[in-house]
């Protein structure tokens, strides 16, 4: 009964063996290799752009601040909400790749709205050169609460963006779970919309360690080369990270995964929604949820080998009936067992 999160699961069979296979003969080091080569030509033609610059690094904190770092001046400010992950959970990645930039954070909570987007930048107003410059907009679809923008929703927030003639970045951490539960293309939840950038998401969708940076305009090619081999993440044996993507894409893998993993966190909301004290707090939309049931409720699934995200809350210490916030996060190959499992402990209780 592992729900904590889409990155403790196991790795699906098909990576193991496409590293297998890159594990013959010898290949060019530092990504001149043919897989990788053959891998940027798999990713452009996922987003439908062939012209788009791919990069693959082996973990999601430094594709986004090398990405952002790519798109901004150590002098800009990054506009990004109070819980993206850039912001809580990178260690101020972002700030360091950038030699300096600092965040802006847009008024609201899991979504950026045009309207705050536009307060936020006007915040920013006199730009002197006492002030930080406007920079690159930052959007985490899924967002941080398990909520998808909808495409209406990115375009507008694109639009506010261009209108000030500021790149704009997704962190795509979960953009497969977000794309399926969309029923859109890559290209329709990216560049067609007017993004610049996308940290494309692999490792919470089953690969072992590895993440895609694809920029839309090969412009940044360069710099980007530049800042991920002095940032120490361009690997020699660069194959590996290149191979895992391969088998991700093959075949629509990567699909069939986030398809399996929203499919679970909607059968364990359907489950969920039939026990009287479990409320949500956002819209499951995907593969995370956020619910809230009574802490005694919690400590008997915790003591029955249940494990998901309580955020800090004191499971221990405090009224039996008082309610706390669990994160609940499906990966592909946790089963409709699990959930069952789970699910006859809470109705038990």
């Amino acid at each position: 009964m592992f729900l904590a999160s889409d990155n403790i699961g196991p790795v699906p069979d098909e990576i193991f063996q496409a590293l297998a296979n890159a594990n013959k003969g010898y290949q060019s080091s530092y990504g001149k290799d043919d897989v990788t080569k053959e891998v940027r030509t798999l990713v452009s033609e996922v987003f439908q752009a062939p012209e788009a610059a791919v990069y693959i690094v082996g973990t999601g904190t430094a594709a986004n601040a090398l990405a952002l770092s790519t798109l901004a001046n150590p002098w800009d400010t990054i506009f990004c909400t109070p819980v993206a992950h850039l912001h809580e959970d990178e260690c101020n990645a972002p700030e360091f790749f950038s030699g300096g930039c600092k965040l802006t954070l847009v008024e609201g909570h899991d979504k950026i709205t045009p309207k705050a987007l536009h307060k936020a930048i006007q915040s920013q107003k006199r730009r002197s050169v006492h002030e930080p410059q406007r920079g690159p907009v930052s959007i985490t679809q899924l967002t941080e609460k398990g909520t998808t923008y909808s495409l209406q929703e990115l375009k507008a927030i694109v639009d506010i963006a261009k209108s000030y003639e500021l790149a704009v970045h997704m962190d795509g951490a979960r953009f497969a779970n977000a794309m399926v539960s969309l029923g859109c293309s890559a290209a329709e939840m990216s560049w067609k919309l007017g993004i610049d950038a996308v940290s494309f998401g692999c490792s919470k969708n089953g690969l072992m360690s590895a993440e895609v940076v694809v920029f839309f305009d090969p412009k940044h090619a360069w710099e980007f080369e530049l800042r991920r081999k002095r940032s120490g993440h361009l690997l020699s044996k660069h194959r590996y990270l290149s191979a895992q993507i391969k088998g991700y894409l093959k075949n629509d893998l990567w699909l069939d995964l986030a398809r399996k993993a929203n499919d679970y966190a909607a059968y364990l909301v359907g489950g969920l929604k039939q026990i009287e004290h479990c409320h949500f707090v956002y819209q499951p939309d995907a593969n995370m949820i956020f619910v809230r049931f009574p802490r005694g409720l919690h400590q008997i699934a915790v003591k029955a080998g249940a494990y998901y995200d309580l955020g800090g809350q004191d499971l221990e210490n405090g009224p039996q009936d008082e309610l706390l916030t669990a994160r609940m996060v499906c990966d592909w190959s946790i089963g409709k067992g699990n959930i069952d499992q789970f699910l006859a402990i809470l109705k038990a209780g």
